[in-house]
């Protein structure tokens, strides 16, 4: 459609067109073409690249996406006046959704269906380079607003964050917070302390799992004050009745001392009663601790190394302190 046809005033306001002069405005509007969409008919369709926006100025297009279990959702509704996938646009990307007419629309595309922005580059490159540069600037931007959205956010980003990592049964880290954040912020020399309970399955097996699941909230909350005391440090558990810390700037000595405090705390817990012909529980526990890097220069070897000692001293004997190191290993 000819340039005199084409609405100046919504291409004028549209973010990727500002600093244009008028000039530029009209080149602008000389490659934009109108679309007649008729209701139910589509713009475009999810996994399509976005080699153009629109600016719907008449009737309504609504955006879907199917779910999980193929049924359509409605995640966008735009009216008069409103731009579509601009952002995609800008970033090459590839459509994520479908869209269509909810009712007889007219639309305003740039570039006009029978042009690429790389023949637009070729035809007016000054003013293609300036609406790249917007195009930049317009994502930086909206990265910003998102980033400064979640910061306003961010009591409820940390409910997300605990809720993703947090062990329901005990209220301690899961393991997989090792590897997603704290392996990225170790400082030389850090801790590692892994216990397990002795004779857990006697427990369980005498008095019921919900017996087992108590123990192992009264275990947590050794762990969880050690770290309150200590003012840092992570309490994790591991496996199912695997637990211990992590502690950052944490040399031998400390490390050895709070192994054995350790294991002090957990044989000073309340014996669980004799319960009918089962004779009264006392804690006690396997507790296997080294020193990363100097016990291992690798994290990852030394994780595995320590828990692995601390399985064959449970084993063997159980309710003993036990230190890893890779030179013995050797």
């Amino acid at each position: 459609m000819a340039a005199e046809n084409i609405d100046f005033e919504s291409i004028q306001k549209q973010e990727l067109f500002s600093n244009l002069d008028n000039n530029e405005i009209e080149f602008v509007a000389s490659f934009c073409g109108v679309i007649n969409l008729e209701k139910n008919k589509p713009l475009f369709g999810s996994g399509e690249k976005a080699e153009r926006f629109y600016i719907l100025t008449g009737g309504e297009i609504r955006v879907i996406k199917k779910n999980e279990n193929g049924h359509e959702e409605q995640m966008a509704h735009f009216t008069k006046g409103d731009t579509i996938g601009d952002f995609d646009f800008a970033r090459g990307a590839k459509y994520d959704a479908c869209a269509e007419a909810a009712e007889d629309s007219v639309l305003i595309a740039f570039p006009a269906p029978e042009y690429t922005i790389v023949d637009l580059l070729k035809k007016i490159p000054n003013t293609i380079c300036t609406i790249l540069l917007n195009a930049i600037i317009m994502m930086t931007g909206r990265i910003k607003s998102t980033r400064r959205l979640i910061l306003e956010n961010m009591p409820w980003v940390q409910e997300l964050h605990r809720r993703a990592y947090e062990d329901p049964g005990t209220g301690l880290w899961k393991q997989t917070l090792i590897k997603d954040e704290i392996a990225g912020v170790l400082n030389d020399p850090s801790a590692l302390i892994m216990l397990k309970p002795d004779r857990f399955k006697i427990l369980v097996d005498s008095r019921g799992h919900s017996a087992g699941d108590e123990a192992m909230i009264r275990i947590a909350l050794i762990l969880k004050n050690i770290i309150r005391i200590t003012g840092h440090g992570w309490a994790l558990r591991f496996k199912s009745n695997e637990v211990g810390l992590i502690f950052n700037d944490c040399h031998y000595e400390q490390a050895e001392k709070i192994a054995e405090i350790v294991s002090q705390m957990i044989c000073a817990l309340e014996p669980v009663p004799p319960h009918g012909n089962d004779p009264e529980f006392k804690f006690s526990a396997t507790v296997a601790w080294a020193v990363w890097p100097g016990d291992d220069h690798d994290w990852e070897n030394l994780l595995a190394g320590t828990y692995s000692l601390l399985l064959d001293t449970w084993k063997a004997e159980g309710n003993k302190i036990t230190h890893y190191a890779k030179a013995e290993k050797s």
